[in-house]
């Protein structure tokens, strides 16, 4: 059988002979940002944090952080929720799946480890939704233990640090950072030192303002040091998302409205909607619209006037929500999915973003 010859990256000599770690981590001692999730290390809370992080900025996680422990304080909590509680605290936050992901893995705890987060590698990379960034980042601010964390932060920063032209898009450059980062972690102290680094790169060394003059590791930077640190790092651009145009009714009907909840797999599981048809424009968005609700609600409607139209965007669909106020002319018997719902009885229904600004609109118009 044969074995890898591929040699494992090694880090410069002035990493080690001059104290890298030592430098990361005393300005992240006297300069980290007072932020809710390290209040301690429990496991559960680190958890929970890197997880609504993921594609989202801190401003925008804090509050809904401190929602979601009032709400599920502990990992039988989240557990034993329902999952439209789960998805409502987790509304705005986009992603949805990470917040499904997250209480299926918490059962998977409850069940199987009795409601403690392993604290192994092995183990807790078998939990559903976690990756080797979120495991990485579990294990050693949690339990201390040696294993790196490597992000979009910290793969920007020994990008620059090492001056590597790695595209890190790929997979294999962020194994290649795991292996150097690796390589760096001081015994003791692995949860504060890939923080410090996710720190360093959050504040310090930016997409397209790194603020070189004030790193503390300015010395040891390849991409500084040849002035080509606005280059890195190189990343290969994704596909732009595709253009979906939805025709969308609001249909009040006896101070309720018509919502519809979405199937329990793929985009936007289990969230509630307003009525929505893809349309390819062929026909006047009216009569497209009718015939689709009364054909798939039961609801014979006269589509009236045009509202705002909504736009979202996804990693790979971009929603153009064409919205119309439609009367009831007469209502038949609705799908198992859909409801006539008061605002007090939707209250509890979590909706995409994109539908709760359609509400907020109706609401006050």
């Amino acid at each position: 059988m044969k074995t890898s010859t591929k040699a494992i990256p090694k880090l410069p000599d002035a990493f080690e002979v001059f104290g890298f770690a030592r430098d990361l981590l005393e300005w992240y001692d006297a300069q980290k940002r007072d932020l809710p999730w390290r209040i301690n290390r429990d496991p559960y809370r680190v958890w929970v944090s890197e997880i609504m992080l993921q594609q989202t900025r801190v401003e925008t996680v804090k509050p809904y952080y401190h929602n979601f422990m009032e709400k599920f304080p502990t990992i039988t909590a989240l557990a034993d929720a329902p999952e439209e509680e789960v998805l409502k605290a987790w509304e705005g936050l986009g992603y949805y799946s990470r917040a499904r992901n997250l209480q299926a893995a918490a059962r998977e705890v409850k069940t199987l480890y009795g409601g403690e987060v392993p604290d192994t590698l092995e183990e807790i990379s078998r939990l559903k939704g976690v990756g080797p960034y979120t495991a990485g980042a579990i294990l050693s601010i949690a339990y201390e233990k040696p294993e790196p964390a490597v992000d979009g932060n910290v793969m920007r920063v020994f990008s620059r640090l090492l001056l590597m032209h790695d595209d890190i898009a790929k997979p294999a450059t962020r194994i290649k950072t795991e292996q150097l980062v690796r390589q760096t972690i001081p015994h003791g102290r692995a949860g504060d030192f890939n923080q410090a680094l996710m720190e360093l790169g959050a504040t310090v060394c930016l997409p397209r303002t790194p603020q070189c003059l004030t790193c503390p590791v300015f010395d040891y930077c390849l991409a500084r040091r040849e002035g080509v640190q606005h280059e890195l790092p190189v990343k290969s651009k994704a596909k732009p998302p595709r253009e979906v145009n939805y025709l969308v009714a609001v249909i009040p009907y006896a101070g309720a409205l018509l919502l519809n909840k979405r199937p329990n797999t793929g985009l936007l599981a289990d969230m509630w909607e307003l009525p929505m048809v893809e349309t390819a424009g062929k026909r006047t968005p009216e009569d497209e619209l009718a015939e689709f609700l009364l054909e798939q609600y039961g609801v014979d409607v006269k589509v009236g006037e045009q509202l705002p139209t909504v736009q979202h965007t996804f990693s790979h669909l971009h929603w153009n929500l064409h919205v119309y106020a439609c009367s009831v002319i007469e209502a038949g018997e609705l799908p198992a999915s859909a409801v006539f719902a008061t605002p007090q009885e939707w209250a509890d229904f979590a909706f995409p973003v994109a539908f709760q600004k359609i509400l907020e609109y109706i609401s006050h118009s």
